[in-house]
């Protein structure tokens, strides 16, 4: 048995990789880091022409079972136990695009031979709290890569997958005719308050694009988009927080001109949609590597990020509430910036 591995890459091969049939993928959460995950999915499936299974959470199953490069989705919940049906697969070798606990226990149980991803935790410990960036100017894509380098399989260049079922696609005339002659979609949701847009900034940007807005989010986002139609009752913007499942969103956001969004899952849907994008960034930063992924040569993005705050990044996640009680990353946005910024879009998309 041959073994290779580096300080990033944990890797352990059998002695003929052309023998690889049978892969397993592993990445549980959450919906952007499932989506980034398939430019993997799709060159492993494409390049190495094996059948191909991964394990996830059940809740986000159906963005893999949506995707035609995967044979199997397998999915875990509190409690239950999926090695039993794992082993019986008896797989070739496992991509962990996870690398945590979870999938080490998974890998150890398995016991065949796996490869993960340099994850950079202690470099971004070192940003987050001594503002000291090392951070490699890489996309998380090309360090999922890293997992797969050993199998000899190259990322293909071809952006982001996300596969809508006929059944899940919208009629956006249903939601307002006006809307067929064009509509900017906004992401209004994210996971961590701290990067999550607040509604008196959207309030200022809304009423300044040129096409009208269809806010989108989960239930929890209902009331917010509720508060701004509210406030901008004489704008054509309209609220679809929680009516829609998430392929039904990602629909809504496939059929419009443009879409802003915060750091969030959407945001990565987007991109694989290939909409123009204007993110926006809070307490996290675009170095990290999560900033919108496209095709090569045909990126149609647009960041907006209050730089030199000497708090920022506070976490590589987020939290409920800001640690120093001012919100600046989110309250210092420029409103003019942002609208312009989505009206640029908007021209060259229409």
């Amino acid at each position: 048995m041959n073994h290779k591995s580096n300080h990033s890459v944990c890797v352990t091969l059998p002695a003929n990789d052309k023998s690889l049939k049978k892969i397993l993928v592993i990445r549980f959460s959450s919906i952007g880091d499932i989506v980034l995950t398939t430019p993997v999915i799709r060159a492993v499936k494409t390049q190495l022409s094996c059948e191909l299974y991964v394990l996830t959470k059940k809740r986000f199953s159906s963005i893999y079972k949506n995707n035609p490069h995967i044979d199997r989705v397998y999915s875990i919940d509190d409690g239950k136990n999926v090695i039993p049906e794992l082993e019986v697969e008896n797989f070739d070798f496992i991509v962990d695009l996870q690398k945590n606990l979870r999938s080490l226990k998974v890998k150890k149980a398995l016991g065949k031979p796996n490869a993960s991803f340099p994850k950079l935790n202690i470099l971004k410990w070192l940003v987050v709290n001594l503002k000291i960036n090392k951070l490699p100017k890489l996309h998380i894509v090309n360090r999922y890569f890293k997992a797969v380098e050993v199998l000899n399989v190259k990322n293909d260049g071809k952006g982001l997958d996300y596969f809508i079922p006929e059944k899940s696609v919208v009629d956006v005339i249903e939601i307002d005719p006006i809307l067929s002659k064009g509509y900017v979609a906004i992401a209004i949701g994210g996971q961590h308050f701290t990067k999550i847009l607040p509604v008196e900034k959207l309030v200022e940007i809304i009423p300044k694009i040129k096409l009208p807005v269809v806010l989108l989010g989960d239930g929890i986002d209902r009331q917010k988009g509720e508060e701004i139609v509210r406030q901008l009752e004489k704008t054509k913007v309209f609220n679809a927080c929680g009516k829609y499942t998430l392929d039904q969103s990602a629909s809504i956001i496939q059929q419009s001109s443009a879409v802003i969004s915060n750091d969030t899952g959407l945001m990565h849907i987007a991109a694989a949609l290939q909409k123009p994008i204007v993110s926006i960034w809070g307490n996290t930063i675009p170095e990290f590597g999560m900033y919108p992924y496209f095709p090569q040569h045909s990126e149609t993005s647009i960041i907006s990020e209050v730089k030199n705050l000497n708090c920022r990044p506070c976490s590589k996640l987020g939290y409920k509430k800001c640690p120093k009680k001012h919100f600046k990353c989110m309250m210092l946005q420029d409103e003019e910036f942002i609208s312009e910024s989505i009206n640029k879009l908007v021209s060259k998309a229409l």
